[in-house]
């Protein structure tokens, strides 16, 4: 098995320790000779690990005053209701998403399977980036079932929320009917979007949402940054 460089592992070090809070949004770190001290290292392979947190997002640097913390991970609840918009409000982050496609396509065997759905039929498939406080957080893809939502990406367009899109088409309300998380590696598009390094880790999260009849609306798969959120598991409806 390949040794982790030692860059590297020192990167993983400082980007645990910022998301345990021993240093907060604003914090300096400390200075250059000080960590290179502190991990036997010299001063270049200390700049290559704090380059690593700066392209992460983790941190960021002025030149003659130091590296600083960028922020700590969000908290996001993974429970019955997973509403993105809400779930960053209620950790005081800003939230905003990109769209990078909305498309009609045949389902595929795992799409069928979830959403109850036959050979032929076909889904909408929503993928876009999500942002809190305008730093790319975590890539999503939410799959809904094309025949009774014929008009869903027409109120997207419109409304620009799918919970808006899927009450203009009669769904009221939906809930989480299960959830799933696997730790993963970010590819190298994953990576791109994330603006982390490839083979950085990730969260992914894969959940059904069905209305209240029990009918399944959306199945989705969300790949987080490892390092900027944290996952919670909320009881609450």
């Amino acid at each position: 098995m390949p040794r982790t460089p030692i860059w590297k592992s020192i990167a993983d070090d400082l980007s645990c320790e910022i998301a345990d809070g021993l240093y907060l949004p604003g914090d300096k770190l400390p200075t250059e000779a000080q960590l290179a001290a502190r991990f036997g290292v010299n001063r270049h392979t200390v700049r290559h690990a704090l380059s690593a947190l700066v392209e992460a997002g983790t941190v960021h640097t002025r030149r003659g005053a130091g590296a600083f913390v960028a922020q700590t991970p969000t908290d996001y609840p993974i429970g019955k209701r997973v509403r993105f918009h809400q779930n960053l409000r209620a950790a005081g982050r800003m939230p905003t998403r990109q769209v990078l496609s909305f498309t009609t396509r045949l389902a595929s065997p795992e799409e069928r399977e979830a959403l109850g759905l036959h050979a032929d039929d076909q889904v909408h498939a929503y993928e876009g980036l999500s942002l809190a406080d305008a730093q790319p957080i975590a890539i999503f893809r939410s799959v809904f079932p094309a025949t009774p939502f014929p008009d869903l990406p027409t109120a997207f367009e419109a409304s620009g929320s799918v919970t808006v899109a899927l009450k203009d088409a009669g769904v009221a309300d939906y809930t989480r009917a299960w959830s799933r998380l696997t730790a993963t590696l970010a590819s190298a598009t994953q990576a791109l979007h994330l603006r982390i390094a490839e083979g950085d880790p990730l969260l992914r999260s894969d959940g059904l949402n069905v209305d209240t009849t029990g009918q399944p609306v959306e199945l989705g798969r969300t790949w987080f940054a490892g390092d900027r959120v944290t996952l919670t598991l909320s009881e609450k409806d």
